[in-house]
């Protein structure tokens, strides 16, 4: 699935899709309350009022760069703790070859925030040891999301995921940390969105008049621009995530500036009232 902003490409690669059983993460989604939401149906949710997600990576083609954001859960990554994120041999770095971007073609890779499902493939399994997947890259990381993590990883599930993909990139030398409100690319600029995390920002893509936002975990699920008040389970400040929503989704109601999600397709955000709603933009292609 692809989308082209001005002189920017973005496509979408899914690593994994779920449909319903997203209850620990959103909790207050309930299938009655997302069946008051019509215009959530079909794109982002079922006539049964159950969530569709995934976990996904975008890969953005700029004049000068190939840029990857986000790099989903990775292969045979250990100690997390959903069952399934574990052990996983999946051909998502196939996947993206076979489409024209073999691992070594990629020149940055920018993680929005270093939860687990957002950094897995930032590394790969190698003679028994994590290195970088992609060689060539410099990887980009909030500087102050990457010191909270070095300093206050404390769960079990936290220490593995940064031990296994985010501290062997630094050790590896490609590691580049910046501000939140750095820019890029001349496309690209970041914008701090904390709440989701410390140090989450997104990214704001502008080129030739068009402009696109991938909001990361801002919002885990369109629902969420309803209901700006459901944060997630996995949110460190629930009350600051709630305030970046509103804040981000203002700043770009009723433009036509499209937005992509962390775990969700593309649309335009509208204003409803004192909330937003969400109209699904299709891409092209399959990814």
């Amino acid at each position: 699935m692809s989308w082209t902003i001005g002189r920017v490409r973005i496509t979408k690669f899914v690593e994994l899709e779920t449909v319903g059983g997203t209850r620990f993460i959103l909790p207050q989604a309930t299938p009655e309350t997302i069946r008051e939401l019509s215009w959530l149906t079909p794109d982002f949710a079922t006539d049964e009022g159950r969530l569709k997600m995934s976990i996904h990576t975008l890969v953005l083609e700029t004049p000068t760069m190939r840029i990857v954001v986000d790099t989903g859960l990775g292969n045979d990554k250990q100690g997390r703790s959903v069952p399934i994120w574990n052990n996983r041999t999946m051909p998502f770095l196939e996947t993206i070859s076979a489409s024209g971007f073999p691992p070594e073609s990629i020149d940055m890779v920018i993680c929005t925030h270093l939860h687990v499902d957002h950094v897995g493939w930032n590394t790969k399994l190698v003679d028994g040891r994590w290195g970088p997947t992609f060689p060539n890259a410099r990887y980009v990381f909030g500087r102050a999301e990457y010191e909270h993590w070095r300093d206050h990883s404390e769960a079990a599930d936290e220490t593995a995921t940064f031990a296994d993909s985010v501290q062997p990139i630094v050790a590896a030398g490609r590691a580049e940390l910046v501000g939140s409100e750095d820019v890029i690319t001349d496309e690209i600029t970041l914008i701090p969105t904390p709440g989701h995390s410390p140090g989450h920002v997104s990214l704001h893509i502008r080129s030739e008049g068009a402009e696109a936002v991938l909001t990361g975990d801002v919002a885990h699920h369109p629902c969420q621009m309803a209901h700006l008040d459901w944060s997630s389970t996995v949110d460190s400040d629930p009350a600051q995530a709630a305030a970046t929503r509103r804040a981000l989704f203002s700043r770009f109601a009723d433009t036509e500036a499209l937005v992509i999600g962390g775990h969700f397709d593309a649309g335009h955000i509208r204003r409803n009232g004192a909330t937003f709603r969400f109209q699904a933009v299709p891409g092209r292609g399959s990814a």
